[in-house]
Parts: structure tokens; C-alpha cells; sequence
């Protein structure tokens, strides 16, 4: 039933199983838009979306001490979505995770989108998660911990944890989308 582009993974053509994933991830490099498309299963599915940067992030940016027990009660809930970030938080969310959906898209949508939402952000001084606003346009391109730096950094990451999921995870569907119109389709088939 799974096929697609390593064998094991569906593509955007592929029909889902049945019954509906009621825990979903969905992974991807920083910028490609993981939130965006996690809300819209949600809204689509109703099934409660935890965005999980706000889990991480406390006040000045620091990881917050309850960060695992948080994610922890959120896979014992009985239907989520979430991004699947964080290498503390990874294996706990993929255990429980009924269905994968891997953003793939060509890195240069993905950093066009990174450094659009960055500017966005940074000009508008817009709160994030517990106070946070982003750190600046400048501390985005140069540091190494830069949300911008960050996103080239790990673009081929995901290239190689997928698919170790996938072998990990047998029961975890996989679904990769490489474009912007195969998410578009993807959705209107939801």
C-alpha cells in the first residue's frame, strides 16, 4: 500500500489509509512551512494542533524545563498535530505518530519563505512564543544559531532522517510532498 518515492513513502497522489490518521507530524526544514500546514490538518481533520516551538522556546529564547514532560502529555493525548522538531522530542513524537507528512520542497522556496517571514517578523516586532520577538535581521543572517544560517545549515538533514525514521517506524505512514501544488493537491484531497 506504501509507495512512492524510496518504496516506502506516499506521494501526493496516494490515498491515505483508513481509518484517519488522529496523530500527525509533519517535518521539514525551518521556513518551509511546517505550521502553516499543520493548522490546516487540524482545521481540516479538527483535531487539536500544539505548535511545538511554543513548548521549547521560554522567555528570552531559553528552552523550557518542561519541555519534555509537555511533549510527553501531548502524545498520550488521543489526537494531535505538531511539527516534529527537536532531537529530544523526535523519537517520543514519531513512537506515537500515526502519519508523517515530509515538506520536501526545493530549497529555494524554502529559504525565500525563511527570509520573508524573518523580515516580517523582525519589522514588526511581532511576539512569538512566551514574549519572544525575533532577534533581528542581522543576528538571522550571520549567527550561527540565526534562524536564516540555521535553515542552510540543515537543508539536507531531513533528507536522511526520514527515511531512518521510516525503517525505525513501520507503522508510521510517510507522506513527502516535493512542490507547492503537490501540497496544494495533498490538501484538496484531505
Amino acid at each position: 500500500m506504501r509507495l512512492g518515492h524510496t518504496g516506502d513513502m506516499l506521494s501526493a497522489s496516494h490515498p491515505l489509509p483508513a481509518p484517519l490518521p488522529r496523530r500527525v507530524l509533519v517535518a521539514g526544514v525551518s521556513g518551509v512551512g511546517k505550521s502553516t500546514l499543520a493548522r490546516r490538518i487540524a482545521d481540516v481533520w479538527d483535531i487539536p494542533y500544539t505548535e511545538i516551538d511554543a513548548l521549547y522556546h521560554g522567555p528570552n529564547w531559553t528552552p523550557r524545563p518542561s519541555f519534555d514532560a509537555d511533549v510527553a502529555a501531548l502524545v498520550a493525548s488521543p489526537a494531535w498535530v505538531s511539527e516534529w522538531q527537536y532531537s529530544s522530542a523526535r523519537p517520543v513524537l514519531a513512537a506515537r505518530a500515526e502519519l508523517l507528512v515530509w515538506l520536501d520542497l526545493p530549497f529555494r522556496v524554502t529559504l525565500a519563505r525563511v527570509i520573508r517571514r524573518t523580515v516580517r517578523r523582525a519589522r514588526s516586532r511581532e511576539t512569538l512564543w512566551n514574549g519572544n520577538t525575533e532577534p533581528g535581521i542581522w543576528h538571522a543572517f550571520t549567527a550561527p544559531e540565526g534562524i536564516v544560517v540555521w535553515s542552510i545549515r540543515t537543508r539536507r538533514t531531513y533528507r536522511r532522517r526520514v527515511p531512518a525514521l521510516e525503517r525505525q517506524h513501520p507503522h508510521l505512514v510517510v507522506v513527502r510532498l516535493r512542490s507547492r501544488r503537490q501540497v496544494d493537491d495533498w490538501l484538496r484531497g484531505l
